[in-house]
């Protein structure tokens, strides 16, 4: 297997195996390592053919180009160099190693126990040395040519302001797709079929969150199962797709996809794990970074390396303080936009990214690189602002230019509806865009990501059906996911055939959709609740891959959908309920505050008011007017219109007497959740009439005649 073919010394940068047209350079960082080999292999990847030592050692880089290669060749690395991992080394050359760098891996990791670096069998076993070859049961990394011809493809760039979030997995939303060809069923190019992007523009979302692509592994006790890691948060390559989603062409799969949605005005946002890789701790497997430099690539427990430091609660933490680990997340981060086209990016557990020495820094490293970034830092940023560690919950610390999911406003809102009191004062924050937390540093509203449901937890259905988890199928007698999900089952856990509770339960169900798409900031919907999708009660099906989780396209509670198409089509009309900047309670051009606060018998609220511990009511007033004064986009149009909204979470009917004829003389009703449609019809109230509000209920009117000073 000694090569005798021509071999020059190539180049240390760009890292990775870069096809130039004159041959791949080969290049990989490794600060400790003795020795490194590259492996070639045959074009199925079942045969070593050739194993080349990389000649030269540049700035911590080894690498090599070989002027007779080309794209599609297969390859892997053996590492060589000491395995002491009491002091961080875990060097094993008898381990084929995955490229850090691999824009498309083939093949699939198939468990074994020669994965492991070690000898299996003890607390200790860890420390010992295992020669066990896995290479025949390891994916084999791929030389790409990454030619796409991307014609006049350009961002969406769609306002932060104007942005509509749709969260969804890639297989799971069009695996039982009617209408997709079989082949490319739960595939990128099934998510870029014509009939799927058709229903997203219909719908009314603006950018699509996908669950991460990235190359992930199936943990072992999972296999073990019978089991998948389906929602992929397991990552083991940066760059790689996930071949799970691939029907032809690794990259040109991906790329039509995202240019078949542009094309449709939609942005694709990746949920991206960078917090850790699925190597798990020092009782873990070897696939990578491990065998390749365990010490620069990990965060390790000072004064006892054999060990990782684990804000993550997967076993390890990438240690983004290394300068070479932290090239590589901005190297995948800049080739996620610059060659594959995407349009931001959603930080899994990104407190974690921002750890220094002391802790969390809202001036870390990496935050600061991607601020200052001329790429990163012009595309949508999301993170999720938490991790595991101790001082981990870090809800509105993120620097200007993100946006942070708003785990407040879920909380929030989940025990609003369920009938909470003393919620009040918090849930004005939470629907007027959470100004308590983000409003510092120059930043918008559309820094609070909205969500009242996500992959993590409770369906929306769910959310009504359920007061406690059933994650009995994930083979963990239900100790697993969270129980703190404030949820409600209207009266019965599970199914039922009790008309009044079903009846309840819709009504809730549009409670907190329309709660979320009218409130500030930037709203996310999770896939498949503008359907009526369940989940059996499931609060945590990370592992199941099958009907649980996949979308039911003949099973479409066709009222819901109608009821949430019609809230974004709201949204969309009228910038006043995603304005450009905060409320501030000031009087505008017709006098009248941009936000007033309302009691039911239709004054404005007091400070005593705010303190009354059984309130679980709230009403406002949203003055159309102030957007035009705001500098929001309404200056063009002159004004927007003028809406009441009354939230009712107590479980009797409230009558809300509308505000006097000076705010507006007659009031269409657009929204009420009580109603059969949820919509209204033609219904209009007069000035100081009472509306009567059903118990758990929520109404919009709209100012259907201007004010008589106006006029």
């Amino acid at each position: 297997m000694t090569r005798s073919r021509p071999l020059k010394s190539g180049s240390p940068y760009p890292l990775g195996a870069s096809w130039s047209g004159k041959g791949v350079n080969f290049a990989l960082f490794s600060a400790h390592a003795e020795k490194v080999e590259l492996c070639l292999f045959d074009q199925h990847g079942q045969h070593e053919i050739e194993r080349v030592d990389l000649p030269e050692y540049t700035d911590e880089v080894w690498h090599v180009l070989l002027p007779d290669v080309r794209p599609g060749q297969l390859y892997g690395y053996r590492v060589h160099g000491p395995y002491d991992p009491a002091h961080g080394h875990r060097f094993n050359h008898h381990k084929l190693l995955i490229d850090p760098y691999a824009k498309a891996l083939v093949g699939n990791i198939k468990w074994s126990d020669a994965h492991y670096g070690f000898k299996q069998g003890s607390p200790l076993a860890d420390l010992s040395f295992d020669k066990r070859d896995n290479a025949r049961h390891m994916p084999k990394c791929q030389v790409v040519d990454t030619a796409f011809t991307w014609g006049s493809d350009r961002p969406a760039a769609i306002p932060f302001s104007h942005s509509v979030f749709y969260e969804l997995h890639v297989k799971g939303f069009t695996k039982r797709h009617p209408q997709v060809p079989g082949r490319m069923k739960g595939t990128f190019l099934g998510l870029g079929h014509p009939s799927v992007i058709e229903y997203l523009t219909h719908l009314g979302v603006t950018a699509i969150e996908l669950l991460p692509i990235h190359a992930a592994v199936d943990e072992h006790l999972l296999v073990s199962r019978g089991l998948s890691n389906y929602w992929g948060y397991n990552t083991i390559g940066f760059f790689a797709p996930d071949q799970r989603f691939i029907s032809d062409n690794s990259l040109g799969d991906f790329k039509s996809m995202v240019q078949n949605l542009h094309e449709a005005g939609i942005e694709v946002i990746l949920d991206v794990v960078y917090n850790h890789t699925a190597e798990g701790n020092h009782m873990g497997p070897t696939f990578s970074f491990k065998g390749i430099d365990n010490a620069s690539y990990y965060r390790l427990v000072p004064g006892d390396e054999r060990h990782y430091e684990n804000y993550s609660g997967c076993g390890n933490t990438l240690n983004l303080r290394h300068p070479r680990v932290m090239q590589m997340v901005m190297d995948s981060l800049r080739y996620w936009v610059e060659e594959m086209h995407v349009d931001g990016f959603r930080f899994d557990l990104a407190a974690s990214l921002a750890r220094e020495r002391a802790g969390f820094d809202g001036g870390s490293g990496f935050l600061d690189a991607v601020r200052q970034d001329p790429v990163l830092s012009r595309v949508k940023l999301i993170a999720e602002p938490w991790d595991l560690g101790g001082d981990g919950y870090r809800l509105g610390g993120f620097p200007p230019g993100w946006s942070e999911w708003n785990g407040r406003f879920r909380d929030t809102v989940r025990q609003f509806w369920r009938g909470d009191g003393g919620l009040i004062g918090d849930m004005a924050s939470r629907v007027t865009g959470s100004s308590d937390l983000f409003e510092w540093g120059g930043r918008r509203p559309w820094a609070s990501l909205n969500f009242v449901t996500a992959h993590d937890g409770f369906t929306l259905s769910d959310m009504t059906c359920f007061d406690r988890k059933h994650n009995d199928a994930n083979g963990e007698e239900n100790r697993d996911g969270t129980d703190a999900n404030y949820s409600w089952n209207c009266g019965v856990e599970g199914p039922t055939a009790n008309s009044a509770i079903l009846k309840l339960r819709t009504q809730q169900r549009r409670n907190l959709i329309a709660t979320l798409l009218l409130s500030q900031g930037v709203p996310m919907l999770l896939a498949g609740d503008e359907m009526g999708k369940s989940q059996k009660g499931n609060n945590n099906a990370y592992c199941q891959d099958n009907e649980l989780t996949w979308i039911d396209w003949s099973d479409i509670d066709e009222d819901m959908l109608s009821f949430v198409r019609a809230l974004l089509d709201l949204r969309a009309r009228h910038p006043v309920f995603r304005r450009p900047r905060y409320f501030k309670g000031a009087k505008t051009g017709n006098h009248v505050k941009d936000i007033l606060w309302l009691t039911p018998e239709g004054s404005e609220m007091t400070p005593q008011d705010w303190q009354v511990p059984y309130a679980r009511s709230l009403a406002f007033l949203l003055n159309g007017e102030a957007t035009l004064h705001d500098g929001g986009e309404s200056r063009s149009s002159g004004r927007d219109d003028t809406f009441i909204i009354m939230m009712n979470a107590y479980h009797d009917m409230i009558p809300f007497t509308l505000p006097p004829h000076a705010l507006g003389l007659v009031w269409e009703v657009v929204i009420d959740s009580s109603l059969p449609s949820g919509l209204g019809h033609g219904q209009f109230v007069e000035a100081e009439e009472q509306y009567p509000l059903k118990g758990r209920s929520l109404a919009v009117l709209k100012r259907k005649s201007a004010s008589r000073g106006a006029e």
